[in-house]
């Protein structure tokens, strides 16, 4: 079968590789889509810390079920699979909370991902697709349910107000989910002008913070207080010193980003206005299952954050159509049977 490779730092390849074989508990799945996200650009990089080569990548994949493990599902199902793997044993999973599993792992990062014709899933981290919600679309259940974690994090409540910094898939998907929830007000951030173009296409309140200053124009959205939550979806340095002085007085900023690297915060905010900072991290299984019936819903404005779908034939080339500023990427697919 046909796979996207990571063969080393910098290096995929699309390669004719041996088809995964069968297991108990496993039914083998015909791959649609698989999407393109940052940890797959970080595996690209060399920086990832667990991801080796050679690997199969792709964790946010949806396809056909060809043989069942068992009567929960038929030949024909269409799935998504929570990809996560927990180890059962450390405190977390011990008390509930398996998604921050102390050696968590995933398929596509720690073994073969959905970048490929077919894969080897087990059943119980399958989801069904209802007929109303398209391949396209089902391939965004993944970081969908990444949004839905951060909300949960954060506390959320309708008509708050909220400051998303990045305009990149999460961060995008995480306004979206917000005008749904009932936010007063949503206000997006980026330096990327495509992208924001592409937000205020939306409906969406986008300021260039290249051009213009993002703590003014919070101020002056929520009448001088600050936004009620930040999310910071944006992983850079000084989206990490501006988020305190975004937030109002007992407001609550929410990392769904993963800064990689330490930066400098502005701590003392913390302090003098009572800030709430939460930490978020992938999502729960129930998480993952609403954000199937959640992008049903939403399935309209999800398909305008897809702009490019790459055949696997010439998967190889999706990394150098991120990194190209021409071709004003927001989220690709791969199509697994092309």
């Amino acid at each position: 079968m046909k796979a996207l490779i990571y063969t080393g730092p910098k290096a995929v390849e699309v390669q004719d590789v041996s088809a995964p074989q069968a297991r108990p508990g496993a039914a083998e799945i015909e791959m649609t889509y698989c999407g393109v996200c940052g940890t797959d650009i970080g595996i690209f990089s060399g920086k990832h810390p667990r991801a080796t080569a050679p690997l199969v990548l792709g964790h946010e994949f949806v396809g056909t079920i060809k043989t069942p493990a068992s009567d929960k599902f038929a030949a024909g199902d269409r799935v998504v699979a929570y990809p996560l793997l927990s180890c059962g044993e450390c405190h977390a999973c011990r008390n509930g909370a398996p998604h921050v599993c102390a050696s968590l792992r995933l398929i596509g990062i720690d073994q073969d991902g959905g970048m490929a014709e077919t894969l080897w899933v087990d059943e119980d981290v399958l989801f069904k697709l209802p007929d109303t919600l398209g391949d396209r679309i089902g391939a965004l259940v993944e970081p969908l349910a990444v949004v839905l974690r951060t909300l949960h994090r954060a506390n959320f409540e309708t008509m708050q107000s909220a400051v998303v910094m990045g305009a990149g898939p999460i961060g995008i998907l995480t306004a979206i989910v917000l005008r749904h929830s009932g936010a007063s007000n949503v206000l997006i951030s980026d330096v990327d002008e495509a992208r924001l173009k592409l937000c205020r296409e939306m409906g969406f309140d986008a300021v260039d913070v290249k051009s213009e200053d993002l703590i003014q124009r919070t101020l002056e959205a929520t009448n001088g207080d600050g936004a009620d939550v930040v999310f910071e979806c944006s992983g850079v340095a000084s989206a990490a010193m501006d988020m305190t002085k975004l937030v109002r007085v007992g407001g609550t900023i929410c990392l769904t980003s993963t800064h990689k690297v330490p930066h400098e915060v502005a701590l003392i905010d913390v302090n003098f206005k009572e800030i709430s900072v939460i930490g978020s991290r992938v999502y729960t299984k129930t998480e993952f299952g609403d954000a199937v019936t959640l992008a049903e819903q939403l399935s309209g404005e999800l398909e305008k954050t897809i702009t490019q779908i790459v055949p696997l034939s010439s998967a190889d080339k999706v990394f150098e159509m991120i990194a190209d500023p021409s071709l004003n990427t927001v989220k690709i697919l791969v199509d697994c049977k092309a």
